[in-house]
């Protein structure tokens, strides 16, 4: 399902943030691709180009804020701030450098370990519905329940090994991608993803009671 991102128009957001210009100082020059083209026109105040850029972009940005940060909510808001950033550094833009997709996932991820690493306080008062135990339904919870498992490990790892983790095996970046992403070389990556797997299989290991109960409780 499609991420709808809420602005009703980019000139309106525009003095709603303020951030860097948009660096693509990092990667070796490259070919122009159709990000630049609407990068080009966004530069001239193009809202249409603006809406294709969201479009283009928005699910897989909320994707990837969504698995960092386990919660709705606060991966919608990193994106739309990420979103209004494009707009109001609009014609900033360095062409032949970093593609314009690795700068926007920088930010989304950068962003979520800002926000991570911020105190939070969960509502007390969220009270889940009961399960459905119809035999048509058990399936589903049992893979909810296990999903939810391994999303509460992957939330235990380290923030750099997580981001890592989520880029390579849900995003299916390359390590020179997520490198660049990161702001990193690609055998800190290698390495990163080598103690992040070895993480997940030590704290999943330890869930292994909670998954078998998962299957025979049912």
């Amino acid at each position: 399902m499609a991420y709808a991102l809420d602005i009703s128009s980019p000139v309106e957001a525009a003095s709603l943030m303020t951030a860097p210009a948009l660096d693509a100082s990092i990667a070796p020059a490259r070919p122009r691709d159709e990000d630049d083209e609407l990068l080009d026109r966004l530069a001239n105040d193009d809202e249409g180009a603006f809406r294709c850029l969201v479009e283009r972009h928005i699910d897989r940005a909320f994707s990837v804020a969504l698995r960092i940060l386990g919660n709705r909510d606060d991966a919608e808001d990193v994106v739309q701030d990420t979103m209004l950033k494009v707009w109001t550094r609009r014609g900033q833009w360095e062409h032949g450098r970093a593609k314009f997709s690795t700068w926007l996932y920088r930010v989304v991820t950068n962003r979520c370990i800002d926000l991570h690493r911020q105190p939070r306080t969960d509502n007390v008062d969220a009270v889940p519905e009961p399960a459905d135990t119809q035999p048509d339904a058990v399936s589903t919870i049992q893979r909810d329940e296990v999903t939810i498992l391994l999303e509460r490990a992957m939330q235990q790892l380290p923030e750099q090994q997580r981001v890592a983790v989520i880029l390579s095996y849900h995003e299916n970046m390359s390590n020179r991608e997520i490198a660049d992403v990161m702001e990193t070389t690609v055998s800190a990556v290698e390495s990163l993803l080598k103690r992040g797997r070895q993480q997940l299989r030590d704290l999943l290991r330890r869930n292994e009671r909670d998954i078998r109960h998962i299957f025979t409780d049912c």
